[in-house]
């Protein structure tokens, strides 16, 4: 079988239930445990709505990249301006797709339009600590821990029901290769 070829873009409004679904398939519910990145066994409810979504779609400051093949929503990552560091997150993979090596083309995607699209230095990511094979996914991928660390938002469902009491983010950062993306691709 060979590989599908994928398209990145930016997201539009028009995306928006189509970006829901699949951040819920990747992290919460029966159907994330068919991937590895599944969030289901230490959060229930949510992991986005539709008002995040278009908030992000919305804000100058932010890109919401998507991942398909041909008209199939396969993955997502979400990159914001910080000055010289750029913030991902939501980075989101169709189940039935992990493991396959789309994430990592994806974060690569991330980080270059990061550098052509927001001049940065450094990307900056938090991850529940308690994950540490995705933290160790991240690492092999040049991301380091810090010593920095972000509380969970527990009392707001927003971002999911706490199976467990001791949540809480650690920061990870890689130094961006300044060699990457010297010619920018067209986001539409």
């Amino acid at each position: 079988m060979s590989k599908p070829n994928i398209e990145f873009r930016t997201a539009c409004p028009a995306d928006t239930p189509a970006i829901v679904a699949l951040v819920e398939s990747a992290y919460r519910g029966d159907v994330s445990r068919k991937g590895w990145t599944t969030e289901a066994d230490i959060l229930d409810g949510q992991r986005t709505d539709s008002d995040e979504v278009l908030e992000i779609i919305n804000d100058s400051s932010a890109r919401l990249i998507l991942a398909q093949s041909e008209a199939a929503l396969l993955g997502c990552v979400v990159l914001r301006d910080e000055g010289s560091t750029a913030y991902i997150g939501m980075l989101a993979i169709r189940p039935d797709c992990q493991a396959s090596g789309l994430g990592r083309q994806l974060l690569e995607e991330a980080e270059r339009c990061a550098q052509t699209a927001f001049s940065a230095t450094k990307a900056r990511m938090t991850v529940i600590i308690q994950r540490e094979e995705l933290i160790k996914w991240y690492e092999r991928r040049g991301y380091e821990r810090t010593e920095h660390r972000e509380p969970f938002p527990y009392g707001n469902p927003r971002f999911g029901l706490p199976r467990r009491t001791d949540l809480e983010f650690i920061v990870l950062e890689k130094r961006l290769n300044s060699t990457i993306g010297v010619t920018a691709r067209n986001h539409t």
